[in-house]
């Protein structure tokens, strides 16, 4: 939304406006490589007091923009600074929450983020159709909302990290008794910040490039949002081709990627029931039961979009299609992160932040091709392109549903996680 006010202001094209959104996705799947193991040295609330107000002033560069390749730098920046939310988001939950109370909380995040995906178009699209406001007072919409989020975790975040809290009052101790026996473990085994950096650059791609379940939850979810960013790209154009739709209708159609985050985040509560009756038995892959199910709905909500948008057919036809899909992309969205947890212990920030990285680069990807693809192939025959291969990917969970222990059994960082368990109980005993 905002893109045609843009590209008369700003005298560029479609596709340039458009590589702004896979700047946004590059700065956002890479960047958090190296800023996860700042947190190690910082803590999480630094960094999350210093990427909010960068984010801030991303906005703010936007909205003051001169011409697109401003927008492309501040949207790479956006992307960066943007990406600390998601990155942290799974320590933060596992400092507060026992694994098996995280799953609502990881629930509520992926509502905010699949979610409002669908809200922003809705309200962007009645800004747009002001003349008076157009793109620019989108923007500074954005710089409202940021500063509001800054300004909540300057004032209501703590620190959670518990490594980051026991140093500190660790060091309180020290100064209070000159005392300095008085040492945190954190600060023992503490490790330099050039070699975290390493470790946090390297280790999701040895994760990607040795890991079954890595590489085939990396795919899934890659496709999934590459799918998402392109609808993203794909509903407006199409619903006013097909239907006649203006901005401000097209934007409403949007909503259906919050009805269906709404229908994922309440069919994880039952999720979450069958996770607790069966994890004594099954262990992580009781994680699997609701995205055996959804990875279903990914092709069927692809089929139904690609074969209903008809001028013939009624426009709820289609919009039902999406949200099928984004009631899937939720819940695939939201296992990803719960289920590489509680696969890869001490080494589950790497494994998210390798998915995140092939999630990101196709979000960024997909915006470039679709566009020449659909032109090509027509909506109809693109979209049942992508669900076809929606569908070849439904056996993923059910693989990992059935035989996810013997691959874990086969695989050496499984083992060296097992390993490491069994020392700490040994030691707690």
């Amino acid at each position: 939304m905002g893109y045609q006010s843009m590209m008369r202001d700003l005298n560029c094209t479609q596709f340039q406006a458009t590589v702004g959104l896979s700047m946004w996705s590059l700065g956002f799947g890479t960047v958090p490589l190296i800023t996860s193991s700042f947190t190690e040295e910082f803590g999480r609330l630094n960094i999350y007091i210093v990427s909010s107000f960068g984010f801030m002033l991303s906005e703010i560069m936007i909205a003051l923009a001169p011409n697109i390749q401003t927008v492309m730098l501040g949207r790479l920046l956006g992307g960066a600074f943007g990406s600390t939310g998601a990155t942290l988001v799974g320590g933060s939950v596992a400092d507060i929450w026992k694994p098996h109370e995280r799953g609502q909380p990881m629930a509520f995040f992926a509502l905010a983020a699949v979610g409002t995906t669908g809200l922003g178009p809705v309200i962007a699209g009645l800004i747009e159709v002001d003349s008076r406001l157009e793109w620019r007072w989108i923007q500074w919409i954005h710089v409202m909302f940021t500063g509001a989020y800054f300004i909540s975790v300057v004032v209501l975040m703590k620190e959670t990290r518990a490594t980051i809290v026991l140093t500190r009052l660790a060091k309180k101790k020290r100064k209070e008794t000159g005392d300095d026996r008085y040492q945190a473990k954190a600060e023992i085994e503490k490790q330099s910040l050039i070699t975290l950096i390493k470790i946090s650059c390297t280790r999701p791609i040895y994760l990607l490039a040795t890991e079954p379940i890595v590489q085939s939850f990396s795919v899934w979810i890659a496709f999934t949002w590459g799918v998402v960013f392109a609808l993203v790209e794909s509903v407006s154009a199409e619903f006013q081709a097909v239907y006649g739709f203006d901005i401000r209708n097209t934007g409403f159609i949007f909503t259906t990627l919050v009805l269906g985050s709404f229908i994922g985040y309440f069919a994880n509560m039952y999720q979450e029931k069958l996770y607790r009756k069966y994890y004594p038995r099954k262990r992580q892959e009781a994680r699997l039961y609701l995205p055996c199910v959804a990875a279903t709905f990914l092709p069927i909500g692809m089929f139904i979009y690609a074969w209903t948008a008809r001028p013939e057919v009624p426009w709820i036809a289609p919009a039902i299609g999406l949200t099928i899909f984004t009631a899937g992309a939720f819940v695939i969205y939201m296992v990803v992160f719960l289920y590489l947890a509680d696969c890869y212990g001490t080494y589950a920030s790497s494994a998210i932040a390798g998915q995140s990285l092939c999630r990101n680069l196709a979000a960024g990807a997909f915006p470039l091709f679709t566009t020449q693809m659909f032109a090509r192939l027509t909506y109809k025959w693109g979209l049942t392109l992508f669900a076809c291969v929606g569908a070849a990917l439904v056996p993923i969970p059910w693989v990992l549903f059935f035989y996810g222990s013997r691959i874990r059994a086969r695989s050496k960082v499984s083992q060296k996680i097992l390993e490491d368990e069994e020392l700490r109980e040994k030691m707690v005993k």
